[in-house]
Formats: C-alpha cells, structure tokens, sequence
C-alpha cells in the first residue's frame, strides 16, 4: 500500500494510537482517587459524546432529513461493544494490572481480527500469519508469567481478554461503517449508545463527585481529578476520531496492526506519569506479541490487492 490514501490512512491510524495511548494514567489516577472503573468509563463516554453530538449535528440533521437509511443495528451493536464495552473492560484491567500489560491484554486484538478474516470472511492466510498469531500467543504468556503460576490478577487477565474481543469488533465493524456512514455521524451514536448502555452499571446517581475536585499527581504534576478526566475525555475523542477516519483508508488488520504503537506509547506514559515499570521478562514478552501481531497483519495486508479498485471490489463481495 503505498497510494496517497493508504499513507494517509497509515498516518491517521499511528496518530489515533498516540492520543490512545496516554489515557490510561489519566484513567488510573482517578480510579485510584475513589471513582471505579465502570464509572470513569461511563464520564469518559459521556464527554466525548457531548463533543460528538456538537460536531455532529449538521451532518446528523442532513442525514435524517435526506431520509438516508442508517444501520441502526449495526450501530447499536458498534456503541455497545467497541465504545463502552472495551473501555470498561480496558480499566477493569488497568485498575488490577499494570497499565503496560492491561494493554497488551487488550491489543490481542489484532489477532482476533486476523481470525476473523481467515474463519469467518474465508479469506485464506498465507502461513506467516499463523506464525504470527503463534507467535503472539507465546509472547502474552511471557508477560503474564505463566512459570510464576500467572502472579498477575486473574480477574483483571480475564478483563484484559474480553478488551481484547471487543477492540477487535471496533476494526471489524469501524472499516465497514465508516464506508456507510459519516465518521462524526457514527461517534456521535455509538458514544450515546454506549452512555446509555452503561448509565446502569455506572449508576451515576451514587457517583462520589467530590473525587472530582481531589487532587491527584501525574508525573510529578499535581491537578483535580476533574482536569484528569477532561484529558481523558479529550485525547479519547480525537483518537477516536482519528482512528476511524484512518479505517476509511486501510484495512481493519492493517490498522490493528498500526495500532499497536498505543502499547508502545501507554507503557512509557505509565513510566513518566505513574511511575510503572515492567520486567524485563515483560518487556521481552511485549516485544514478541508486537512482533507476532506484526507479522500477522503483514501476512493479511499482502493477500490483498494493491489497487484501490481492486480493494474496493473485495470489500463488497465480503
């Protein structure tokens, strides 16, 4: 892929996993303040629906006056799963687990993606990209430590595990919706349907907001936890926005692929900002996963065609 489209896809997609990337400190911070997991979820959803909903509402407007048929299904579905149902087990994990490792939990992924392609879409995979799965697979049990007897949260491993199924489903479904609806029209529905979704488990009647005028210490820097879920809410909306834009442009393995620079970058603001360090097993079983999903997503990319024609054409036979 070396088109003007693919290159701008490619750089949308690596900049969506940077914004993704520094996060979960901002996350964590306001979990270890008093707030659970489900409920900075549900602020986090909230806000960037709000800024959705903005940014929207024209296209939105023109869309249902135009009498443009949406998959309200297949959006419902997005919203439940690739918005509120991955964040909330993404912080579940990283209240248990080192930020790190609860998102290399999550960016298994990509994996799920390229068994989807080979299983369900019957594309069939050249054999570096079962190495690469494999490869995967060797690489987490290096960093859970499974010699040590999985010393690390299992309630959390299991979390990180269902991150990982619904990250999947937000590549799946994300490279087919954003060829059929606006990318401002898609999160602006999928964060109010994963507000409303999750308003139950969050019960924001017995949230305790006083947490949000504490004051909690990021890298050294002390600001209200307010200041920490507004960070939040902001570097979620414009990775969100970025990365769907980028799925317009490449496939959903190659962008599974691309996306594991969030791993890269979410460890070393864990590092700056929280302080976490992983060993050094970890981080050679960090390494092989984002090797083995690398490979995988190499092996998927190549089996497709190199024209944007060619590409289109496959899409919709699939």
């Amino acid at each position: 892929m070396t088109s003007p489209r693919a290159a701008l896809g490619v750089s949308l997609v690596l900049a969506a996993s940077l914004f993704f990337g520094v996060c979960g400190p901002f996350g964590k911070v306001v979990i270890q303040a008093g707030l659970t997991p489900i409920q900075v979820t549900w602020l986090r959803i909230c806000g960037v629906g709000v800024l959705a909903l903005i940014v929207a509402a024209v296209p939105l407007v023109r869309t249902l006056r135009g009498g443009t048929r949406l998959p309200w299904g297949a959006l419902a579905l997005f919203g439940l799963t690739a918005i509120a149902a991955v964040q909330a087990f993404y912080f579940i994990a990283v209240e248990r687990l080192p930020v790190g490792i609860a998102l290399l939990l999550e960016f298994m992924g990509p994996v799920v993606v390229v068994a989807w392609v080979r299983f369900v879409r019957r594309t069939i995979l050249p054999r570096a990209a079962v190495i690469g799965v494999l490869l995967s697979i060797v690489g987490l049990c290096i960093v859970v430590e499974v010699w040590s007897g999985l010393r690390l949260d299992a309630v959390g491993l299991v979390a990180g595990a269902a991150a990982a199924a619904c990250q999947a489903t937000y590549f799946l479904s994300g490279e087919r919706l954003t060829a059929k609806v606006d990318v401002r029209v898609l999160l602006a529905i999928g964060f109010t349907v994963g507000a409303v979704l999750l308003a139950p488990f969050a019960a924001p009647w017995a949230l305790d907001w006083s947490v949000l005028s504490s004051q909690v210490v990021l890298g050294g820097v002390e600001m209200t936890g307010g200041a920490s879920v507004g960070a939040l809410v902001l570097c979620t909306a414009v990775a969100y926005g970025l990365g769907l834009s980028g799925l317009r442009f490449v496939s959903a393995p190659v962008a599974g692929g691309l996306g594991y620079t969030e791993v890269v970058v979410a460890s070393l603001a864990a590092w700056a900002m929280l302080g976490e360090a992983l060993t050094v097993p970890q981080v050679i079983g960090g390494l092989v996963v984002i090797a083995g999903v690398f490979t995988a997503q190499r092996a998927v990319a190549a089996k497709r065609p190199d024209t944007e024609e060619a590409e289109a054409a496959a899409v919709t036979k699939v």
